[in-house]
């Protein structure tokens, strides 16, 4: 790999660490005036109406037999986890789903081993290192609101999602063209999402009230750039990288989480500082060639 080469992938690293970094805030944003799921269905929505006439361009050139593995990458990347954030965000601080989604490289590798034939290696050492930091990470704010664990753990199935979608992309999408990816599959969800934004009374809303414009803005920019640009870019670090560099993009997120979450004024004890950096350190030790 040449210097340029390395340049270019490091720049898509940064970009996309304070993107989905951001996301987090932009979340709960996005909640003080709309529901989870409309949140979510926003962000889906204009992602994919602003992706929609390239993936009407794309979709003439790709083979017919992606298609379906294209709208399950949807599904596993974007919509699914869209609605577990939102809906785990309800009850936790944007800094801790920051925090545990830095287990993605650690299930990436995992559901590699299990289900695509990758080898085990030397990584069973980082597996349990990253383990342990993340079940630190589960018990080091409990408030003893009733079902705070449960929705701590909607991210990790979050994350799940991430990691089969990274490992699919990697093996089975190697030769379709990024842009083509990403603009396809967040396209085939706008009918989904729409229906959920009118099951869930979305269009009777004062849509002109400040408030409610707000954190609408919100959920779009989170759409526009936290799914609809942040995809496309990962789609190509993951081409140009491979599923476990791409999938360690999880380093930078946390820290941008962190300084978002402390400019918001949430609290984020020692304890849980501790579990991030235990889960990092086994993802760094997991991931080592």
């Amino acid at each position: 790999m040449t210097a340029k080469e390395k340049l270019m992938n490091w720049s898509l690293f940064i970009a996309l660490s304070f993107i989905w970094g951001s996301s987090f805030i932009l979340m709960k944003e996005g909640l003080r005036h709309l529901t989870d799921l409309q949140v979510a269905s926003v962000r889906v929505l204009s992602a994919g109406l602003v992706l929609l006439p390239v993936a009407i361009k794309k979709i003439r050139v790709i083979r017919k037999a992606d298609l379906g593995l294209i709208f399950l990458s949807g599904l596993l990347g974007s919509f699914l986890p869209a609605y577990l954030f939102c809906i785990s965000e309800t009850r936790i601080d944007s800094s801790l789903a920051g925090f545990l989604n830095a287990f993605s490289p650690i299930f990436t590798i995992l559901i590699g081993i299990l289900f695509f034939s990758n080898k085990m290696g030397n990584k069973l050492p980082g597996v349990i290192i990253g383990f342990a930091g993340m079940l630190t990470l589960f018990f080091a704010k409990d408030t003893g609101e009733p079902g705070q664990l449960a929705f701590s753990a909607l991210v990790i199935i979050a994350t799940l999602c991430y990691a089969l979608n990274v490992n699919i992309v990697g093996r089975y999408l190697k030769a379709t063209g990024s842009v083509a990816i990403a603009s396809i599959a967040i396209s085939l969800l706008i009918i989904p999402s729409c229906w959920i934004l009118a099951a869930t009374g979305f269009f009777s809303l004062p849509l002109t009230d400040k408030d409610v414009v707000l954190s609408l803005g919100a959920s779009s920019v989170l759409g526009l750039i936290g799914t609809a640009m942040a995809t496309i870019l990962f789609y190509m670090l993951l081409k140009r990288a491979g599923p476990v560099f791409a999938s360690m993009v999880t380093y930078g997120i946390p820290f941008i989480a962190l300084l978002w979450g402390l400019l918001a004024g949430e609290q984020v004890n020692t304890l849980q500082i501790t579990g991030l950096l235990i889960l990092l350190v086994g993802v760094y030790y997991a991931t080592k060639k």
